[in-house]
């Protein structure tokens, strides 16, 4: 896995996040490409598993991250529940 370079002076420093995904049965595929297209989405993937899709995402802030989760991928149809886990630099 590749790391990711911290942000130089003058910089914005960008969060992370992995987002995992369950949803309604037959909804994966449906749900992962409508989420595909929302701004600070990287990629949306549907997987096998506890959860249906993971989405990589990034924002600006903790603030923007939760509203693309709450405002965005909790409204679309099929979305039963999410799990967000930011990246960190240890």
């Amino acid at each position: 896995m590749a790391s990711q370079a911290h942000p130089g002076p003058g910089e914005a420093a960008v969060i992370s996040a992995y987002i995992l995904i369950q949803t309604q049965v037959g909804g994966p595929a449906r749900v992962a490409h409508e989420i595909s297209t929302m701004r600070g989405v990287a990629s949306a993937e549907s997987v096998t598993g506890p959860y249906d899709v993971i989405v990589r995402a990034e924002a600006a802030d903790l603030d923007e991250l939760a509203r693309l989760v709450v405002r965005g991928i909790q409204d679309v149809e099929g979305v039963t529940r999410t799990l967000t886990c930011p990246v960190v630099h240890l």
